[in-house]
């Protein structure tokens, strides 16, 4: 009965590190969407500040086009940008504690990732699919 319980609570060890790699894969993905976003800002910011500020242009906000100056659309612009910097600065801190508990977490139960031997020697570094490289957990010798 002891070995059923060991492996029920390897089980829940493992469903708990898959967890936390989740979301650090969901944190990761959501802080490269919003660098894209921060770059398409700097584009637009480019791209409108030596207009004419009293020129007409138009804006998304939300899912109406609406029309406005130059002057009025740039700073609204630069305030967004700088509010997605903001976030993306806290997703990076908040990155970085997940991946600190997540080493805390590999630490307390001796939890190594197993990768297969042609990708530790980095043969199928050119024909490897996206996702294929698997790991696997090893619990405790």
């Amino acid at each position: 009965m002891a070995n059923r319980e060991q492996i029920i609570n390897e089980q829940s060890i493992a469903n708990v590190y898959a967890g936390m790699r989740s979301e650090i894969n969901q944190i990761y993905s959501k802080i490269v969407e919003l660098e894209m976003e921060v770059n398409e800002h700097n584009l637009v910011m480019g791209a409108i500040e030596p207009l004419d500020p009293t020129r007409r242009c138009y804006r998304m906000v939300g899912s109406v086009l609406v029309e406005r100056t130059v002057k009025e659309v740039l700073p609204a612009v630069k305030r967004n940008r700088e509010g997605i910097e903001e976030v993306i600065a806290r997703l990076n801190e908040a990155l970085e504690k997940k991946k600190k508990e997540l080493t805390e977490f590999e630490l307390m139960y001796k939890i190594r990732i197993k990768r297969g031997e042609r990708e530790e020697s980095g043969e199928e570094a050119s024909g490897k699919k996206e996702g294929a490289a698997q790991g696997v957990l090893v619990g405790p010798a």
